[in-house]
């Protein structure tokens, strides 16, 4: 059984005195891993930033983040200012976080069959290509527009899946697993246009150095360090040859991901042996009419235990753990802060909304990404390369293809890149705000019909998994749900059933239950489940 909010103590391990703790630390521990709660405190610092910036406060407002911020050591003097290190520093780590959630998409996640990845992969490339075509219509003509082109290419993964994290258990996991796919995709192919054209003219010295640390980086993989910290260290001189070559320096982020280990420095067949010799020889040691700081013998053995548990989990799993509450909570809405803020007063706002960046980049992502993901998802399975996730219909395909225009992060991130003059970068921000706004609200309209008609028939669908399985892509907040449903059936023998199939599909089934038929099930005394 698993610790809640409202049994944070299952097995009673914890005194009574610190039951109050560990209730409000698990509710800490659930808002920071909530992607709904991440994207409510994005928009709303977006919001704020919109407010601010079309109030008297602005001027002041835009002055302190102007401020500079002076580091020297010896005769080198490093000035940058507040946004600066938001964009240039904060925003690496957050592409830090990118790199390690693709490299497990890539090592154990939904990127390693292709297969079954191939439909949001080809998808991706629609949702990249169309928005493409549409902002050229637009812009092409132009060679003071032409180059923001990437603009309206990416989809923010947070707002998207936070959106339909609000729809719980009424939509198939299949959609979720295929929206955080095309966005992981998405992101590698916005991480690759950042690279290759948003970068200034690339000094071939410090690319050469930067070559260099990372070649010290992947000589730290190959030689089995499994410590955070010389990655970490290493990884901040990789950050700045990738900022002084030219090249932007959030992609040091994504290649320093690559070198981090996702495997276990322990032999995991061994540590299960040596464990239980160590929680053996504990509670041969401990006596319990002793306090604890008199027993060393125990104290010993349980320390040992407690150091090689914690090197159980590979670095990979412990630094993207660590990371995601601070660049949901932290990074990206100081980012929202400082880059969302257009201003309306004293601008011709008409002419904003008529500029051919505002019409490229709106429609780009309004139109473009759903047109894109539906017309190479319909080409996909037309042609048999790949088939639609099991429980998924086309609608269901609309509805996600219309939140990949939610494209609010990264597209807001390649405007600031892409344009010279704040006026253009204005225009494309007016765009983004409106086209990832309506795409959000659209979307969300689509899947709660779909929803609803689901819920006139009684059908729900559960998205189960083993204990021990990393629910990136299947949605934390979805599949709690589904585990407390399962399980308040009230029949043994149905959740024995899921915890069979859970073992056979390899960690993660979904289930559809029909809820009219299993009311009728209930009354006569007969609950059964259908597999999918």
């Amino acid at each position: 059984m698993e610790p809640t909010a409202k049994n944070p103590d299952p097995h009673h391990i914890f005194i009574d005195e610190v039951q109050g703790h560990q209730r409000r630390w698990l509710k800490v521990i659930q808002f920071t891993n909530s992607s709904t709660k991440a994207a409510a405190i994005m928009l709303a610092a977006a919001i704020v930033a919109l407010i601010i910036a079309n109030s008297p406060a602005f001027e002041p407002f835009e002055e302190f983040w102007h401020t500079h911020v002076v580091v020297g050591v010896g005769g080198f003097i490093g000035e940058m200012s507040l946004a600066h290190i938001i964009n240039d520093i904060f925003m690496a780590v957050f592409f830090l976080l990118v790199g390690l959630e693709i490299k497990y998409e890539m090592t154990v996640g939904e990127l390693t069959n292709i297969r079954q990845a191939a439909l949001p992969i080809i998808a991706a490339m629609g949702g990249v290509l169309a928005p493409i075509v549409i902002y050229s219509i637009f812009n092409a003509a132009n060679p003071e527009t032409s180059h923001g082109w990437g603009v309206p290419t990416a989809t923010d993964i947070a707002f998207a899946l936070g959106i339909m994290a609000l729809l719980g258990n009424r939509v198939p996991n299949g959609v979720r697993v295929f929206l955080s796919t095309l966005a992981v995709a998405d992101d590698i192919i916005a991480i690759l246009v950042i690279a290759i054209f948003y970068g200034q003219s690339p000094s071939l010295m410090w690319l050469a150095v930067a070559a260099v640390v990372l070649v010290a980086l992947v000589l730290l993989n190959r030689a089995h360090v499994y410590s955070l910290a010389p990655y970490l260290l290493i990884g901040c001189l990789l950050w700045f040859a990738v900022f002084m070559s030219g090249v932007h320096s959030t992609i040091a982020g994504v290649l320093l991901a690559f070198t981090i280990p996702t495997g276990s420095r322990v032999d995991l067949q061994k540590f299960m042996t040596w464990s239980g010799d160590r929680v053996r020889e504990a509670r041969d040691s401990f006596v319990e009419s002793q306090p604890v700081v008199l027993q060393k013998d125990y104290m010993f053995t349980v320390s040992r235990l407690s150091s090689v548990a914690k090197q159980v989990v590979p670095p990979a799993t412990r630094l993207e753990h660590m990371l995601y509450p601070w660049v949901y909570f932290a990074v990206l809405p100081l980012f929202a802060l400082t880059n969302a803020d257009v201003s309306f007063l004293g601008g011709d706002v008409l002419a904003m909304v008529s500029s051919p960046v505002f019409f490229g980049v709106f429609f780009g992502l309004l139109l473009g990404k759903p047109i894109g993901i539906l017309l190479f998802s319909f080409l996909t399975v037309k042609f048999k390369i790949a088939n639609l996730p099991d429980h998924v219909n086309w609608i269901h395909m609309l509805g996600a293809g219309i939140l990949g225009g939610v494209g609010f992060t990264m597209a807001i991130f390649v405007a600031n890149l892409a344009f010279p003059a704040a006026v253009l970068i204005a225009d494309a921000k007016i765009g983004i705000l409106s086209a990832s706004l309506l795409a959000g609200v659209i979307g969300f309209v689509f899947l709660f019909m779909q929803a609803k008609a689901a819920e006139r028939q009684g059908i729900a669908y559960v998205s189960a998994s083993l204990d021990d399985v990393v629910r990136q892509t299947a949605g934390e907040e979805a599949a709690d749900v589904a585990d407390d449903l399962v399980l308040a059936c009230g029949d043994d023998d149905v959740v024995d059933d899921v915890r069979e199939v859970l073992e056979a599909e390899g960690g993660v089934a979904e289930f559809v239950i029909h809820e009219t038929a299993r009311a009728e099930a209930e009354e006569a005394e007969d609950v059964t489940g259908t597999r999918p």
